[in-house]
């Protein structure tokens, strides 16, 4: 047995995915963001709202975990006397954000390339399990 408080080399630690931070890694936010990156120039609040389906105040806590982190910014301003809040990913988010959904995709290809076929699933043709 080997010890495990040195770091070693092989399959220690392969499905550890220590890439998947918190920040990004709950419902909300992980909208949020998706959205945002297909926006570079960013999504007006009520345009946000719409895409990711969250209450104003929902959307306005999340956007503020996501400032805080600096994966956003925010601009607050006006538009025909109608106060108008933009979203826009930094470009520290956009990277950070681009790695978390890198991680994902090794978690993907990791679970399909480990998964083992379920007992009954297809061996039927009809996906129904076998009961005897």
């Amino acid at each position: 047995m080997s010890d495990t408080s040195e770091p070693t080399t092989g399959t220690t630690g392969r499905f550890a995915y220590e890439g998947l931070a918190r920040i990004f890694h709950e419902r909300a936010r992980l909208g949020i963001l998706s959205s945002l990156l297909g926006h570079p120039s960013g999504l007006l609040f009520n345009d946000l709202k719409q895409l990711v389906n969250l209450t104003d105040g929902n959307l306005s806590r999340n956007i503020q975990a996501l400032e805080e982190a600096r994966l956003i910014e925010v601009w607050k301003g006006f538009k025909n006397n109608r106060p108008q809040t933009l979203c826009r990913l930094t470009d520290q988010g956009r990277a950070r954000f681009v790695e978390y959904l890198e991680e994902l995709e090794r978690v993907v290809s990791d679970t399909a390339a480990t998964r083992a076929p379920i007992a009954g699933v297809g061996q039927h043709g009809s996906g129904e399990v076998s009961t005897g």
